[in-house]
């Protein structure tokens, strides 16, 4: 099996995932925190989308789906334009509303779009190629995208355990 197969599949299990929280998910659970300052499903999904974006275009050359595509726009949400959620206070998470998982699935399934078109012809020598200098030791594509793997899953896997616990006090 190919490297790039494997990044294909855990990013086509991020997109399950992503998915899956979503699926007839109330837009009030959605948009609710479980704690004050904490981060809602909502946040959680639209950050590792963002993170999945921002991270596949720079490594790529490419233009962020957030902006090219009009995301952004569509989201409303008042923020920077290339904002991704890193340092976000609990004001800038309760800015990360949506009116359904629609709007979330939206975008996450357009930069999952982007990130297989890359990934579909990667050579194997493409994976050594340095995209981040600002770290020692410098970073690999390949290492980029396990990273965003790994941040994607953590996020994902948050977001569904946050659903769980959510319902549960609806009940």
């Amino acid at each position: 099996m190919h490297a790039r197969d494997i990044l294909i599949d855990g990013f086509g299990r991020i997109q399950e995932e992503v998915h899956a929280v979503l699926d007839g998910l109330d837009p009030g659970l959605l948009n609710r925190p479980p704690a004050s300052g904490a981060n809602s499903v909502a946040w959680l999904l639209w950050h590792l989308t963002r993170v999945q974006d921002d991270h596949v275009a720079d490594a790529f050359d490419l233009d962020q789906v957030w902006l090219a595509q009009g995301w952004e726009k569509r989201f409303g949400l008042g923020l920077p334009p290339r904002d991704h959620g890193y340092g976000h206070t609990p004001a800038k998470v309760a800015k990360v509303t949506v009116d359904s998982g629609d709007l979330l699935t939206g975008y996450y399934d357009a930069v999952h779009e982007q990130t297989l078109g890359v990934l579909r012809d990667l050579p194997a020598k493409d994976l050594e190629r340095v995209v981040d200098t600002r770290w020692d030791p410098p970073v690999t594509l390949g290492v980029r995208l396990v990273s965003v793997l790994s941040d994607d899953l953590q996020h994902v896997g948050q977001a569904a355990y946050l659903r769980g616990l959510l319902q549960s006090t609806e009940a």
